[in-house]
């Protein structure tokens, strides 16, 4: 069941004032989309840079919504009962009223970012808090400083832990993000060059994730890649206890003895301070264990025993279009990885497509969209992409859109 947010609060977080009279009393969670409002719930009129959300006011109350944070006086449909609240700033509104929200919650927060990887990361840390808690989790990848606010306001007096992905596109952001949510508990996951055109550069991609464990409290922890040099660092601008994981011998959760299954998945022995278990996870892919020895740190923080911690991370963790396996009615097997595309994550895909062996009479084959926004060093990216599948994939490499070429 959704939460029942009184009015009254929404009007006390957000400074605003009621435009007119109304019988609505309380809201059932927030959109920013008015094609999808769930019934109860309160539309916010963004003001974005193609389109106004005031101008979906109506089709927003139409489709369910029952009030609207606006910036301005808005017509309402004719016979439309709706609390319509004035504010300076509508975006600035709904953060408010999320950061209210989760502090009347008595809820134990994990922010989780990093370049890449940060849904399939928030999944599998969130399934294996749900072992033993309540848990809330960002659905999707509703990670924005729209996303992570209205997720917030799915919290209820059910939930124990909430488990939020955090992104960013420049410093700053993810900041913000932690100023809402109040985390205990931050991951990192790595910082890799996505999004240069409009991060600037990979150092500045450090800086603004560091901003997760730099808002830690003294008695949260940081979780921190030790195999990164970009996060390892971080452990010297956070005053919380620092626990790293890895690949390397050096970290203190951290996989020995990998052997990969192929599409199967992924086996090896866990070795954390409390404790050593093999895994035999039904995740693929090699790039995607230091996700899963985070996630044992995390749930060992939240004192899930280490079997439970063994048990989620066998049944394996999924996020559409991330190493998703279709098997075809033809025989073919399909890994979907396309939800996006950065030069790591696409080696990553191409190493394991490598790695996986053929049932008898297949072949390999990748086919590859572009990578975007990696500013002036995109045609190098490409080629060395490019000369990695033709490795990878013997029999053929399929290329979709301009920078394919």
């Amino acid at each position: 069941m959704p939460p029942t947010i009184p009015l009254d609060d929404v009007l006390a977080a957000t400074g605003g004032r009621l435009e007119r009279p109304t019988s609505v009393t309380s809201i059932t969670g927030a959109s920013v989309d008015s094609r999808r409002v769930t019934p109860d719930s309160c539309f916010v009129a963004l003001n974005g840079e193609r389109v106004d959300g005031h101008d979906f006011v109506a089709a927003a109350l139409r489709a369910g919504a029952i009030a609207t944070l606006v910036d301005r006086p808005t017509e309402l449909p004719q016979n439309v009962d709706a609390a319509v609240v004035l504010v300076s700033d509508p975006l600035i509104a709904l953060q408010e009223l999320a950061a209210w929200w989760r502090l009347r919650h008595d809820v134990r927060v994990v922010g989780v970012t990093g370049s890449t990887g940060k849904t399939i990361g928030k999944e599998m840390i969130a399934d294996v808090l749900s072992r033993t808690l309540r848990t809330l989790r960002n659905e999707g990848n509703l990670n924005s400083e729209t996303g992570l606010p209205m997720t917030l306001l799915r919290l209820t007096a059910e939930h124990e832990a909430a488990v939020l992905e955090m992104s960013m596109y420049t410093v700053g952001e993810i900041a913000r993000l932690a100023e809402i949510a109040a985390p205990e508990v931050g991951v990192v996951l790595a910082v890799h060059p996505t999004h240069l055109q409009r991060a600037g550069s990979i150092e500045l991609i450090a800086q603004a994730k560091a901003e997760l464990p730099r808002s830690l409290p003294r008695h949260g922890l940081a979780v921190l890649n030790a195999d990164d040099p970009r996060v390892e660092p971080m452990r010297d601008v956070t005053s919380a206890r620092v626990r790293t994981f890895g690949l390397g011998s050096g970290a203190d959760v951290r996989a020995e003895g990998l052997v990969s299954r192929g599409l199967d998945g992924m086996e090896y022995t866990l070795r954390t301070p409390w404790g050593s278990r093999r895994v035999l996870s039904a995740t693929a892919g090699r790039h995607l264990v230091p996700h899963q020895l985070a996630a044992a740190a995390v749930g060992e923080w939240f004192g899930v025993p280490l079997d439970e911690v063994v048990a989620a991370l066998g049944v394996g963790s999924h996020a559409p279009h991330r190493m998703h396996l279709v098997e075809a009615a033809s025989g073919a097997r399909l890994l979907d990885d396309t939800y996006n595309a950065s030069p790591i994550s696409m080696a990553a895909a191409l190493d394991f497509l490598a790695e996986t062996p053929l049932r008898p009479g297949h072949r390999r084959i990748a086919v590859l969209g572009d990578m975007l926004e990696l500013g002036p060093d995109e045609e190098r990216l490409h080629r060395e992409i490019g000369a990695r599948a033709a490795a990878a994939a013997p029999d053929g490499v399929v290329t979709v859109g301009e920078r394919g070429r």
